[in-house]
């Protein structure tokens, strides 16, 4: 199996984590304890109040799902590897298992005057997500090629110029964020519902 795919296992690790990081996101929202609840009203309103757990939470479901789809097509533009794409891919993974911690950080505090740091923390791992892509992509070409001979030199280009395009908006965000973080968190979220259109675009196109 390692033969014919040298990614076999990589693979399998990291649609591992990807899993983990859903599930740790789901988690985080908490069900009203029943001592604090009455009635069926109050029961409601608790779920109402759960507004910015699940907010948070569809950003960043949204962000997994995203990179999950980008690292499936990045694997079937390969039929090589090498350390330096298995490390990169390594700093992927990273950034995508601590998402679960910041979502929670922005779930507790969005809606409280000090929404700056956790906004502010959230933006800095999206943009470590966008700068693990980055990495990953340039490790498919240096020091050697690892894409499959039918993979053309604009397709290669299309995926770069696209992660480039995310890095100067994810840089842009952060900055943002000190001084406007619920705008720099609302971006974030338009812009990844852009992506997946985006990817969605691009799919239809190949059938």
């Amino acid at each position: 199996m390692s033969a014919a795919n040298p990614n076999s296992r990589l693979e399998a690790f990291s649609d591992g984590v990807f899993a983990i990081a859903l599930t740790l996101l789901i988690i985080e929202i908490k069900i009203p304890s029943l001592e604090s609840v009455h009635t069926k009203t109050e029961l409601w309103i608790a779920f109402a109040k759960a507004w910015p757990s699940w907010f948070a939470f569809l950003v960043s479901f949204i962000t997994i799902l995203i990179s999950w789809v980008n690292h499936s097509h990045a694997l079937e533009l390969v039929d090589k590897s090498s350390a330096k794409f298995t490390y990169t891919n390594g700093l992927l993974l990273l950034a995508i298992i601590i998402l679960p911690f910041p979502t929670a950080a922005v779930a507790e505090y969005i809606h409280t005057d000090y929404a700056q740091p956790a906004i502010t923390l959230y933006c800095a791992v999206a943009l470590l997500n966008n700068i693990a892509w980055l990495v990953i992509w340039h490790s498919l070409s240096n020091p050697k090629s690892l894409y499959k001979s039918g993979i053309t030199p604009q397709q290669i280009k299309n995926n770069s110029f696209y992660t480039k395009m995310g890095f100067g908006l994810y840089t842009f965000v952060f900055i943002l964020s000190f001084w406007f973080p619920v705008t720099a968190f609302t971006i974030i979220g338009l812009s990844y519902i852009v992506w997946l259109i985006l990817g969605i675009s691009i799919k239809e196109e190949k059938k």
